[in-house]
């Protein structure tokens, strides 16, 4: 079978083979711990700055997750941003194919599952990858179909990057350090972009939109379909479903704050399941550390006795690293602690 088959914007009756997993390897849905409260939604229009602070603190160590509201992102950008990737999905298979390819050193591509060339089973996802940082050097090799998208797609993102300075700032006062600190040690910092497209699935028990894995950026803004829920989180041995809020962001700590946080804070395990009724909609946002930036936790962290848990290293070496494995094998991370 194609692996582009996906693509097809077909229906089917029963799932094909080469989507099913193991059954060791399958999400038990029934398990799933589904309540509205299990991942913190942090107001950051609070009028106490030390109170947002708090929270934001607490859920990085705790849940490695949040969601935010009042964010400052203007609901216009955000549900445009949904409805041109709406648009470009229900594009013609053959426009689309257009934009395809398994390579993943390339700054834009459409493809599918995670890593084709490496999997043995493959995940119920499309998805349209896109660099987006500097805007100027990205934006023109973007589609040009549909005709809104360059326009919709870069005042998107470069809102969700000032968003994503506000929260390191806050992330970094959170450890108790000053609030440029995370932002200098990352650097002029990158910015991917994933648009995700999970089709109805026949058999949403036997397989997976992603698999569960952490992201090996910094840290990640993602903006949520409203109508069908998928994103699902590890806390203590249980997976918890994070159920979308209107013009909400939720956000999640990458590998490179936990290892900045010297393991303080945790980039945590999450996978995306599908649905049998309706397609999913997700636009993931990344913010990267530059590629010159050694990624190393600072002094302050330590000097209450912690030892540091990880080697200095750059993202290009762990970037290339995590490409080269199965998205859910080990955490990538344990590959740079110190001693390994």
């Amino acid at each position: 079978m194609k692996t582009t088959s996906v693509l097809s914007n077909g229906t089917y009756s029963t799932l094909p083979e080469i989507y099913i997993r193991p059954e060791s390897q399958r999400p038990h849905l029934s398990e799933v711990v589904d309540r509205q409260d299990v991942v913190p939604v942090i107001d950051l229009c609070c009028s106490d700055r030390n109170i947002i602070i708090h929270q934001i603190g607490e859920a990085c160590r705790l849940y490695g997750f949040f969601q935010v509201i009042n964010h400052g992102v203007p609901k216009e950008v955000i549900d445009e941003m949904l409805e041109v990737a709406h648009e470009f999905f229900r594009l013609p298979v053959e426009e689309k194919m257009k934009l395809y390819s398994d390579d993943p050193s390339k700054t834009m591509r459409l493809s599918t599952s995670f890593n084709v060339k490496k999997e043995t089973v493959h995940n119920w996802r499309d998805y349209l990858r896109l660099h987006c940082y500097p805007l100027e050097k990205y934006a023109p090799e973007w589609p040009s179909n549909p005709s809104s998208f360059r326009k919709i797609v870069s005042r998107y993102c470069t809102e969700v990057r000032q968003l994503g300075y506000r929260l390191e700032e806050a992330i970094s006062e959170s450890l108790g350090l000053e609030k440029d600190c995370i932002k200098n040690a990352l650097g002029e910092q990158g910015q991917h972009m994933a648009i995700n497209f999970y089709p109805q699935c026949p058999e949403p028990e036997l397989t997976y939109g992603l698999p569960a894995h952490t992201d090996p950026n910094a840290l990640t803004i993602l903006l949520q379909d409203l109508q069908v829920e998928g994103l699902q989180v590890l806390k203590d041995g249980k997976w918890l479903s994070v159920k979308p809020q209107p013009n909400a962001f939720v956000i999640n700590i990458g590998d490179q704050l936990e290892a900045l946080s010297n393991g303080k804070y945790k980039s945590v395990w999450h996978r995306a399941i599908v649905n049998s009724d309706k397609p999913r909609m997700s636009v993931a946002s990344f913010l990267c550390p530059s590629e010159s930036a050694i990624i190393s936790a600072p002094q302050t962290l330590t000097e209450d006795g912690s030892p540091t848990i990880y080697r200095d290293f750059t993202y290009p070496e762990y970037y290339n690293k995590f490409w080269s494995r199965n998205l859910d094998q080990e955490h990538c991370l344990e590959l740079f602690k110190k001693g390994n």
